[in-house]
This record gives C-alpha cells, structure tokens and sequence, in this order.
C-alpha cells in the first residue's frame, strides 16, 4: 500500500510539474480575468442641439467635489459665509460698514432693540445661480404672534425672500409662513420644528437671464428643502419680493448679494455656505 501510495504522489508531481499543465493553467487564468469595459465610445448618434454623442468620450467628466462629513458641512467647492467665529463676509446693507449683528456660541444673532445695532445684513460678494444652505432659529421663548414670532428672511439676489418664521402651532397668512416666497407662494408644507430647535434651508437658486436689450429671458427658478423636506420644487418667482404688493420684473439684475433680515426678532443663524452654479436659459 505504501509503495502505491508513493508512485501516486510521484505522478501527480511530475504532472503539475509539466510544461503542458503549465500552460493550462496559465491559459485558464488569462482566460478568467475580466473584460475591460470601454471609457466611451465614439460611434453612437449625436445628441439633439449640441456637439456631443451618446456615451461620447471625449465629452468632459465631472469635476471632483469632495463632500462634507454630514449634509450639513460645506464641501470642497463652497464658499463660507459664516462659519460661527466672525461676520467678515458681511456688510451692513444700509451703508455697507462692517456688519455689527451678535455673534457668540457658533451662530449670529439679530442685536436686540434698542442696543443701537442692527438692521438688514448682506454679502460683500455678489452670486447669481446658487446652492445655499443655511441653519436658523427662532428664540425658545415663544413672544408675540403671527409675524411677530421669530421673523426675518433670506433674501437670494438681493431681493427674491425665502421667509424665515416660527411657524410652529402659529397662524399666520400662508405666504407669509417658514420657508414661503414671502407675499406669493406658501411652501407645500409646514416643516418647522419647535420655537428654539435649530432648523434648516437647502436652496436651489436659478438667477433671472436678460437679454442685451433688458428683455426677460428666464424668471427666477427656486428649489427649497426645509429641514430635509421639499417645500418648493423649481418654482418660478413673479419677480422681487415686496410687501403688500404683487412682484413684477421692472428690476434688471442677475447678481446680487445674499441678504439677511433683521425684523426686530432674535433670530439666531450659523452654517452658511454657498455653491456658485451656471445654468443656462433652457435649464
């Protein structure tokens, strides 16, 4: 049994060992690596109105952005506003001197009355097609009602308001409340969480387009995610924000800076950052 056993081992070394097993193996392997897939091709149809084929590839790859740790912190490509330590990126928007709202704890805060301070605060930098994300909050202490209750805004392009309210368990007309296009479109929902959480804005803003001449090409477009919500999906303004009044164009522009309101309420802000983007007059 012994001697069997040896001449087997004997022969399935001398087999592994061939020049003939060798090659098997070896073709087996080549033949089990995966198939590259191509990066593009250059033979597909055109794509309707541009330069472009389908899969084309040499069409431009998306630049890298890297991401915030969470969907709250700004990535890569962001521009800062505020950060919590200081309010170097704001002027005050009456005479553009330095901004003098309260800042302490990470956030900013609107100066109480009859301190001296305060007012409407803007960027020194102008933007026209944005991503914005904010955090606000609204005093703890719930005091007056309506839009007496922790109001203020955030005005994109100077002059297009996304309001800022406590509308928690709060009446109050309803283009008037949170995350409405103040005076026109009230949000399809009421996110907002209790007076003194802090709370949350997305935005996706799409500048109007002009023509040489002043002619309208493109109204203002807004998107709105409210603490993680869709309240506002592409929807078109009538114009610049006004009060009492029906927004028209009359105004031309298409950059301007980001504004903050001071209506007389301690609202509370940190966190924001902003994405410049491009978007054409067919987008």
């Amino acid at each position: 049994m012994k001697q069997i056993t040896l001449v087997t081992a004997c022969l399935a070394l001398a087999f592994a060992l061939s020049p003939a097993n060798a090659q098997d193996k070896k073709k087996k392997k080549k033949e089990a690596a995966p198939k590259a897939h191509p990066t593009g091709y250059t033979d597909t149809p055109f794509l309707p109105g541009g330069k472009w084929r389908v899969h084309d590839d040499a069409r431009p790859r998306p630049a890298v952005v890297t991401p915030g740790k969470t969907a709250s912190d700004a990535p890569s490509d962001a521009i800062v506003l505020f950060d919590g330590s200081d309010l170097s990126e704001w002027v005050m928007d009456k005479d553009g001197s330095a901004a003098d709202w309260t800042v302490k704890d990470g956030f900013m805060e609107v100066p109480p009355k009859g301190s001296g301070k305060g007012g409407y605060i803007k960027t020194k930098r102008e933007f026209g097609d944005v991503q914005l994300h904010a955090e606000w909050a609204t005093p703890a202490e719930v005091q007056g009602d309506s839009q007496g209750r922790g109001n203020s805004g955030i005005f994109l392009l100077n002059n297009y308001e996304i309001q800022v309210l406590d509308s928690y368990e709060n009446k109050s007309y309803a283009d008037g409340q949170a995350s409405a296009l103040y005076g026109y479109k009230p949000p399809m929902v009421n996110a907002t969480r209790k007076p003194g959480e802090w709370q949350t804005y997305d935005i996706i803003f799409e500048a109007p387009k002009w023509d040489a001449e002043g002619n309208l090409l493109k109204k203002a477009y807004v998107t709105v995610l409210h603490n993680g919500v869709v309240t506002h999906h592409r929807q078109p303004y009538l114009g610049p924000t006004g009060h009492k009044s029906v927004a028209n164009y009359n105004t031309v522009r298409d950059t301007g800076p980001i504004k903050l309101q001071d209506h007389g309420n301690p609202t509370r802000f940190r966190n924001i950052w902003v994405r410049e983007l491009k978007f054409g007059t067919n987008d």
